[in-house]
């Protein structure tokens, strides 16, 4: 049954007793009888369905409009609210209840819109989801995620999303709202960089193992939130994804480049006066407290890998990564070194490399699984891309130092007796347990610092390897299924243009093919003219 209702006017007058006279004041109409425009406010009461025990329901009257037709505009938007439910008595209740819980928290009345959204997909409406409760709810129900994927997910949801949009209802998330995460992220990045600066050791632990978070992690915050709100869309619980909405910086990665002469002696400079101005800080803070010899060697490794360098990508050449190599050869994962720096792996593919997956005689590695560090916790899982599991050759020296290793590996287990933990991995601790993936990067920087090497990541070897097998005249082809690309595009984009001489060697091979070009004319003599005839 559709609901009644009625507009009247009102006023807070009063008699001689002090009582309101509301609807009796007389200055409420005009001579003529017609309502007065001047005295008193419009309101409306509408009668609501009974409560879920079936007892009657006082009417919704609600006041103050300046007008008639506002009070009959809103009233008319209570019967519009009514009349979803149509004729389900139990669904007309809970809109009843959401009407006056709303009109009574907030002063207003709930979107019809959204109130046919919930109702049509069997949404409670005594309560609202929350953007918390929705994301919680929608990783749990995503089906064959990889663990990485879902451990990226959750921890976006745990440090991004819960504390600062947790508490928002799903169907009340605006773009400002999402707009705070990043701004939140800026500021995070700033504190960082000023305590990574500073020689106060104090503030500098505050951010100890703490990383900038670049455009490209951005753009996979977001990329998270935009899935979660894509499937909010399917459910018909919102219309619009404000993820989407969100403009950030580009997240494409850097373009990658190697380590020339020019670019060392530039890079050298900026470390100088780098390591100048914290030397500076730090004597300004040696009044205060003095430091440690462990906080200068930590303070040298920082200046080391923050100083300026010409793209976050940078690759070695031949003559530098042989110098890192000659370095490293004593310590007890130069194998690891080694066989990324030569065959390409990713640091997680080789910290979980086993030894079941290696054929030394037959000079082929398989790769299975990775281990992947998320903050302080490792856990193994499959290869990045299905592309990435796949069987590569390996070079004659990549074998001798593996097995190399491997008696190395096999000393370390009967020096460590009963401690040994046998796990079957290639790389392992002095007592046979898991490495640690950022160990094994801070290992490597410790490294490359005491060669005198210009800094690149450990990552970035895996680049190097790419651009020896282009230098050495493979093609693109080979690239992609060494380093187990996903497409042959992305070998393109990344590793064609690394080295210098490369790049010389394609230009002079360009130009020889028109200076050496065969045009086909050949000159004839006739008397004393040059003609020029065809062959």
């Amino acid at each position: 049954m559709a609901a009644t209702g009625s507009t009247f006017k009102t006023c807070g007058c009063r008699d001689e007793t002090g009582r309101l006279l509301r609807k009796r004041c007389p200055k409420l109409r005009r001579g003529n009888g017609r309502w007065s425009s001047t005295h008193g406010t419009w309101n409306y009461q509408i009668e609501l369905p009974p409560t879920a025990d079936g007892a009657r329901r006082g009417p919704l009257r609600r006041a103050g409009f300046p007008t008639q037709d506002a009070a009959e505009a809103e009233m008319t938007k209570v019967k519009e609210l009514l009349a979803i439910a149509g004729d389900d008595q139990q669904t007309a209740v809970q809109i009843a209840d959401l009407i006056v819980t709303t009109v009574r928290e907030t002063k207003t009345l709930p979107d019809p819109h959204l109130v046919r959204l919930k109702v049509r997909v069997g949404q409670d409406l005594s309560r609202q989801v929350t953007v918390g409760e929705y994301l919680e709810r929608w990783l749990a129900g995503r089906r064959g995620l990889r663990e990485t994927t879902r451990r990226s997910y959750a921890n976006h949801i745990k440090l991004y999303f819960i504390p600062h949009l947790g508490h928002i209802p799903l169907d009340k998330l605006r773009v400002p709202d999402v707009e705070r995460i990043f701004d939140a992220i800026d500021e995070l990045n700033e504190a960082i960089t000023r305590a990574r600066e500073s020689s106060d050791p104090q503030l500098r632990a505050k951010v100890k193992g703490r990383r900038v978070i670049n455009a490209a992690t951005k753009q996979r915050i977001r990329a998270t939130l935009r899935a979660a709100l894509n499937r909010a869309i399917k459910e018909r619980l919102i219309e619009v994804n404000v993820a989407s909405l969100i403009e950030l910086p580009s997240g494409k990665a850097p373009k990658a480049l190697v380590w020339t002469d020019e670019r060392i002696i530039q890079w050298r400079k900026d470390l100088a006066a780098h390591t100048e101005r914290m030397d500076a800080r730090r004597r300004r803070m040696s009044e205060l407290e003095p430091h440690k010899r462990i906080g200068d060697r930590i303070n040298r490794l920082d200046a080391y890998i923050g100083a300026t360098r010409p793209s976050r990508v940078m690759v070695w050449t031949p003559a530098l990564t042989k110098r890192f190599l000659d370095r490293a050869r004593q310590h007890r994962l130069y194998a690891l070194f080694h066989l990324i720096a030569f065959r390409g792996l990713r640091r997680g593919e080789a910290c979980g490399l086993r030894w079941s997956d290696l054929d030394l005689k037959n000079g082929a590695v398989t790769i299975r699984w990775q281990i992947t560090q998320i903050g302080s916790e490792t856990f193994e899982g499959k290869p990045k891309s299905e592309a990435g599991e796949a069987t590569i050759s390996l070079d004659a020296s990549t074998i001798k130092e593996l097995r190399a290793h491997k008696a190395r590996q096999s000393t370390e287990r009967f020096a460590a007796g009963d401690a040994w933990a046998e796990t079957g991995y290639v790389f392992t601790t002095e007592t046979g347990g898991l490495v640690n993936p950022n160990e094994v990067t801070e290992q490597f920087e410790h490294l490359s610092m005491e060669a005198g090497l210009p800094p690149v990541r450990l990552h970035d070897l895996r680049h190097g390897a790419a651009s020896f097998l282009l230098a050495a005249g493979y093609d693109l082809k080979v690239v992609q299924e060494t380093l187990r690309l996903s497409s042959i595009t992305i070998a393109a984009d990344i590793y064609t243009s690394l080295l210098p001489q490369l790049a010389r060697k394609s230009a002079e091979d360009a130009a020889a093919i028109i200076l050496n070009a065969d045009t086909g004319d050949r000159p004839k003599h006739r008397g004393r003219a040059v003609v020029l005839m065809p062959r």
